[in-house]
């Protein structure tokens, strides 16, 4: 008795041991591969905010910043995949240097040899959970209106020095100078978009563009505003210290937008303005987004149990097992791909909800199922028939 004792309370210690030390490889495996992938979304992302901050002249910080604010978004992919990569890494090394099969022979279950890796996989859920209800939505907000601003202050995108920028049809804009804060200088506009009314010509010394609640404007300051007068036939002209401009929402500028599903919080998504015409209309496309930041966590969980079921169930081998991480990639591959099929079927009908609940909950239930103790006699069956208790490797 005390001898059996004693061999449990070793045991335990060595799996509390096992668990430390495969838990630390996990986490410092998932964080490095995910970094990896971060900066190469970066590079990518960066791309795309190049060109707006060359030509609109801002500081390379605002670069930087709008390149990151764009980041979070991509971590719900990023995170499961690096997951999934680092189990298959660690758990794969330490077959090979045979670590696991020295647990097994210790006795060992699957689901013990699989509790770091299930303990990773529910802190990346959490992470994902905060990134996906609040982080993401808030970041990719903040980085569409801070793009707005860029667009506001540096007008170079719109007005280019010394040349009749045709903003619009009947509206055509001519500026002398700029300088690096996004003042004009010398500014000429021909304004003819309204047909039954003469056109306005606007002279003035300088101005700068502004975002305000009602959309994009043009401020210049001393100057005249000349028309014809149809009925006299002679020239009216007005002297101003301050006139503004409103530029219209489809001359394709930055104006201010409604903000679509993925720019808002899991709270805004459940609670949308009643009185906003547009949120009521779009009230199912919020109902998909909200449920897809509940569903999209578990894909780390699902990718988990998955490369787990296939490197841990059934006899090991020494050689290699690039048979069954083949097999676990491709698996995920599927489950990934089908995951994004059901959610665009899910704006169409609530069954593609389902589709997307069955495709995570039903890998994390049967893959649990067949690592833990009661798995074990159903996975003999199938590979030794009923009734047979397996030669040859460890199940």
């Amino acid at each position: 008795m005390l001898c059996c004792t004693t061999y449990e309370s070793v045991m335990k210690g060595e799996v509390v041991v096992f668990d430390r030390y495969l838990l630390k490889d996990l986490l410092i495996a998932t964080i490095f591969i995910a970094v990896t992938l971060a900066a190469v979304i970066l590079l990518t992302q960066s791309l795309k905010f190049l060109e707006l901050v060359i030509e609109s002249g801002a500081s390379g910080t605002i670069f930087w910043i709008l390149t990151f604010l764009a980041l979070p978004r991509f971590f719900e992919i990023i995170l499961p995949i690096a997951l999934m990569a680092a189990i298959v890494f660690v758990y794969n090394r330490m077959i090979m240097d045979s670590e696991i099969i020295v647990m097994r022979a210790m006795g060992a279950s699957p689901m013990v040899l699989a509790r770091p890796a299930l303990i990773a996989a529910g802190f990346c859920t959490l992470v994902l959970w905060i990134v996906t209800m609040w982080a993401a939505p808030v970041s990719f907000s903040s980085m569409l209106q801070m793009r707005q601003i860029v667009k506001a202050q540096y007008s170079t995108l719109l007005f280019r020095e010394g040349v009749f920028n045709a903003v619009v049809p009947g509206l055509t804009v001519f500026i002398r100078d700029k300088n690096t804060n996004g003042e004009l200088f010398g500014i000429i506009i021909h304004d003819n978009r309204i047909k039954d009314k003469p056109p306005v010509t606007i002279l003035a010394k300088r101005g700068v563009m502004v975002d305000t609640n009602e959309g994009q404007q043009v401020l210049v300051y001393d100057g005249s505003r000349q028309s014809l007068n149809e009925r006299s036939n002679a020239l009216d002209k007005l002297d101003f210290d301050r006139y503004s401009i409103e530029l219209p929402e489809e001359s394709g500028i930055v104006r201010q937008r409604w903000r679509e599903p993925d720019e808002r919080t899991f709270t805004e998504l459940m609670h949308p303005d009643p009185d906003n015409n547009r949120d009521v209309e779009n009230k199912w496309e919020f109902t998909v987004e909200a449920h897809r930041r509940i569903i999209s966590p578990l894909l780390a969980p699902v990718f988990a149990i998955v490369a787990l079921n296939f490197l841990l169930l059934g006899p090991l081998e020494r050689r290699g097992q690039g048979r069954r991480i083949t097999m676990a990639i491709v698996t995920t591959i599927i489950i990934q791909g089908l995951y994004l099929g059901a959610f665009n079927f899910s704006r169409h009908t609530g069954w593609g909800l389902v589709l997307m609940y069955c495709l995570v909950l039903i890998p994390i239930v049967s893959g649990m199922f067949l690592l833990g103790s009661a798995g074990e006699k159903f996975r003999s069956k199938i590979l030794f028939g009923r009734g047979s208790t397996g030669k040859g490797g460890n199940i």
